[in-house]
Formats: structure tokens, sequence, C-alpha cells
């Protein structure tokens, strides 16, 4: 019987094919893998599991279906290739067509080598591996320009006797312009003005310390009336709901019963919409009025603060 053949035809659609009282062959899926090189595309690599020995029902059926006979039967035809094969492994090793190959270690335990030219991911078919040559990369260094150096004492001293001359013609420019200012004073200023304008400056600066201002009309007084505004912070707090559409009803409740402040203040810090059945104050009102609204509103009603 070609069990084998069968093996190989069922790795190709399941995970794992288990030999009943021999082993199961695992698939394992890779992705695209680069070795030295060369690009593999992904591929189904095969374990053997010695432990898996128990019958699934999936080679059998597959035999009962290729020879059309009972399961039983293809059942007990699987026995008898398992008696085979342990026979064979007894003195050498079980080669399995393009799956690999199975070998007896010194401790009487299987031992499995794949084949490595069979690929059972359909999904890779007509993938083969490519290799790509080594790109090196050509490094190429760049000489930075010269500097010329300087003589920065040479520099310093060709400044100075650049800007000598033009230094001394002009302190002397400004010498001239002085000595000519003041000639022109003492020409078209007599000394007697000069009195007289010094004489009044120091009567104007004699005034203005003398100076005294007085204001005769008292200014109007302005009265601010100033009303502190309490913000209304406390709240007795008829209920909280998870639904909006049940707070909007409790509203409407308390409005029937007289109760016309009462309104959604907002969600706690559990996502509850929380109703107000009125606002106070102070924290002192607030405990006056809770008694008389847990008798005629919400028996539950708290005080909250914000």
């Amino acid at each position: 019987m070609m069990m084998k053949s069968y093996i190989k035809e069922l790795l190709y659609r399941y995970d794992c094919v288990i030999v009943p009282n021999f082993g199961g062959f695992v698939t394992n899926t890779t992705t695209t893998q680069l070795v030295d090189g060369v690009f593999y595309p992904p591929t189904k690599k095969i374990s053997f599991n010695a432990q898996l020995q128990h019958n699934d029902g999936l080679l059998a059926n597959e035999v009962a279906s290729i020879l059309n006979i009972s399961f039983e039967e293809a059942v007990a035809k699987i026995s008898e290739v398992v008696t085979e094969w342990k026979t064979t492994l007894k003195v050498g090793a079980l080669e399995i067509n393009e799956v690999g190959t199975l070998v007896l270690n010194e401790e009487d335990q299987l031992v499995f080598k794949p084949e490595s030219t069979t690929n059972f991911l359909t999904s890779s078919f007509g993938f083969s591996s490519v290799s790509y040559p080594v790109i090196e990369k050509e490094e190429k260094v760049i000489p930075l320009p010269t500097i010329t150096s300087f003589d920065e004492e040479q520099i310093t001293q060709d400044e100075q006797t650049t800007n000598k001359p033009f230094r001394i013609t002009k302190y002397a420019a400004a010498a001239a312009i002085l000595l000519a200012g003041a000639a022109a004073f003492q020409q078209f200023a007599p000394k007697s003005n000069l009195d007289t304008l010094v004489a009044e400056q120091n009567l104007v600066e004699e005034k203005i310390q003398k100076a005294t201002f007085v204001i005769g009309d008292k200014l109007p007084t302005i009265s601010l009336d100033i009303t502190k505004e309490n913000k209304e912070t406390v709240f007795i707090i008829a209920g909280a709901f998870q639904l909006e559409e049940n707070a909007e009803k409790k509203i409407a409740e308390l409005k029937q019963k007289g109760y016309s402040n009462a309104k959604i203040i907002g969600k706690n810090q559990w996502g509850l919409t929380q109703v107000s059945v009125a606002s106070y104050s102070s924290k002192e009102a607030a405990k006056e009025a809770i008694e008389t609204i847990r008798e005629e509103a919400s028996k539950d009603a708290w005080i909250l603060v914000k």
C-alpha cells in the first residue's frame, strides 16, 4: 500500500498527519528568510512527534476514500504498514519519499531528518530562492579647503596706520568749531544781557518754590453699592441614573411635586447622570431643606457640594 504517498498528500492540506501507534508529522509555516545572501520563500517545515499516536481518523479516512474500503478496513491496513515500518527501523533507516528519513538512535528513539527540497506550503508554489550580489558602499573622501593664515599683529598695525591721520583731522576740526562758537558768542552777547538773563531765571525759580496750590471746592463723594454674589455650589441630589431618559423622567416627577428647579447637573465619576432637586448657597441651608425633600420627593436624597 502506498502509505507514504498518502502522508505526503495530506501534508499539503493539513498541519498534522498522525499515523496511529507510530507518530505524527507536524508542519510549521515560516516566513521569507535571508541566508548567506539568498532569499528563500515562505515554506512549511516538517517535524516528527513520536508522542502523537492516537487515531484521529484523518489518515484512515484518506485510505478508505482512495481504496474505496470501510474505515475499519483502512485502520487494519495502516496497522499492518506500521508493523512493517518498525521492522525496517530495527535494521536501518525508513525513508518517506519527499517527506524525510526516520532512524533509531542508540536509545531506541526515533530521529527524523526532513527533506529540505519539498515545500508543502501551497501558496508558495512557483517561488524559488533568489540570490543577490553584495553591494559594497564606496566611501569618497572630500578634502577640506586650505585656509591661509594671516599675521594678526601685522593687520593691527595696518589698521592703526590707516586710521591715525583720520583721527587727527577729526579732532582738529572739532576744536576749530568750538573756538569759533566761543568767539561769536562773546561778540554778539554783551555782558549786561547775560546778567539780565541770570536775574530773570533766579526770579522764576523763587516764585515756583513759594507757589501754593489751593483747591477751593470739595470733590463730590461717590457711593458704590456693591452686592456680593453668592454662587450656588450646594445641591440636593434626588438620584443618579445610567440612562439619561430615566433622569428626565425623574425631573418631570419632581416638577409635578412642586420642585420647579429640578434639573440635570452633569455626570459623576462613574458616568451616571445626576438629578438635582434644588441648589443652595450654603451647606447649612441644604441641611435644613433635605429632610422635607426626603419625605416629599426622594427618600434617598443626599447633599452634593461642588
